[in-house]
């Protein structure tokens, strides 16, 4: 599918830099993660904490996802190029498994 969207454009330094510390966070709940497997912490600690990295990264997906249809798909279905919204919802479909 052809990416009608020029990404880059939409994203300001400050916006890049949310995301990226987000992301940041979230690596350092995974790092987390694995020294409390390797350190033998409990089951459910681990899994709460497991709980807590998979709600962040739904979190960063919301918004990034929002951010793509406020800017990308309506920008591109204001140049008619419908075929956007084929491809939103097949991302919506990935996110939602």
């Amino acid at each position: 599918m052809t990416n009608f969207c020029e990404n880059d454009s939409f994203r300001s330094i400050e916006y890049t830099d949310k995301l990226l510390n987000r992301l940041n966070r979230i690596e350092g709940q995974i790092r987390g993660l694995k020294k409390m497997v390797g350190n033998g912490s409990y089951c459910i600690d681990i899994l709460t904490q497991s709980s807590a990295a998979s709600a962040a990264i739904n979190a960063f997906n919301k918004e990034l996802l929002s951010q793509h249809i406020k800017t990308c798909v309506v920008n591109d279905i204001k140049k008619e190029h419908y075929e956007v919204v084929e491809e939103l919802l097949k991302v919506i479909q990935k996110l939602m498994k």
